[in-house]
């Protein structure tokens, strides 16, 4: 009987383990909600809710319809070290695949520059990945000339990143752009260029910030508590 009870016992401890290892804790106002990791309803949900900003310079974004989970995407930083979206968690993210060899990509790229200028921040990130297959010093180069003071360069010369964005439906040519939130789903994403430091952009990107930015604890009172 008793080795019955501890089989249940170590059962039960397991599943409990099990439980935490599988799921977070988010926080809305007070009260504490359990969200599945790996969850991306709440990206289908601020696409929902920012898909009336769908318009002008933006017009041919398109607001994710399916759950769809980018943390894995991996590329090369500045000093040569592998990255992936998960490094980003907690941000929201613009990430954008580029060229040198892509002309609208090149004339797009200033704008993605000013965009991490006025908006780069701990809670977003414009994330430019180059995808030249040729020697890194020709997209260092092109940056360069420009003036690109804000973004960083990452790369990836095998085009893996392309190709599994691709594989997923959402990349078709260059440039491709995805909007993705801190836990790593698609809100959104963009085939072409856009205008991402205009008005129409930022609007996007602040509607965006205010659906998927952690919900703020009410600030304690600085009373003291009364004597118990």
């Amino acid at each position: 009987m008793k080795r019955v009870f501890f089989a249940l016992a170590a059962a039960i401890l397991i599943a409990a383990g099990a439980a935490v290892a599988l799921y977070g804790i988010s926080q809305n106002g007070n009260e504490k909600t359990v969200v599945a990791a790996g969850d991306c309803r709440p990206a289908l949900d601020a696409a929902e809710a920012i898909d009336p900003l769908v318009k002008g310079e933006v017009a041919a974004f398109i607001p994710a319809t399916r759950q769809e989970n980018l943390s894995a995407l991996s590329f090369t930083d500045q000093v040569g070290q592998t990255r992936t979206l998960a490094d980003f968690s907690g941000q929201l993210k613009l990430v954008n695949l580029w060229a040198t060899w892509c002309v609208p990509c090149r004339e797009e790229m200033p704008a993605l520059d000013r965009l991490e200028g006025t908006h780069g921040n701990e809670n977003f990130a414009v994330v430019p990945i180059n995808i030249d297959r040729s020697d890194i010093d020709r997209p260092r180069t092109f940056l360069e000339e420009i003036g690109v003071d804000n973004l960083p360069l990452y790369t990836d010369r095998t085009m893996k990143i392309f190709n599994d964005m691709k594989a997923k439906g959402l990349a078709v040519g260059l440039p491709v752009t995805a909007l993705v939130d801190g836990n790593g789903c698609l809100i959104g994403h963009m085939n072409g260029p856009a205008e991402w430091d205009s008005g129409d952009a930022g609007a996007l990107i602040e509607a965006a910030l205010k659906e998927t930015s952690p919900t703020t604890l009410e600030a304690p009172s600085e009373e003291p508590p009364p004597a118990s």
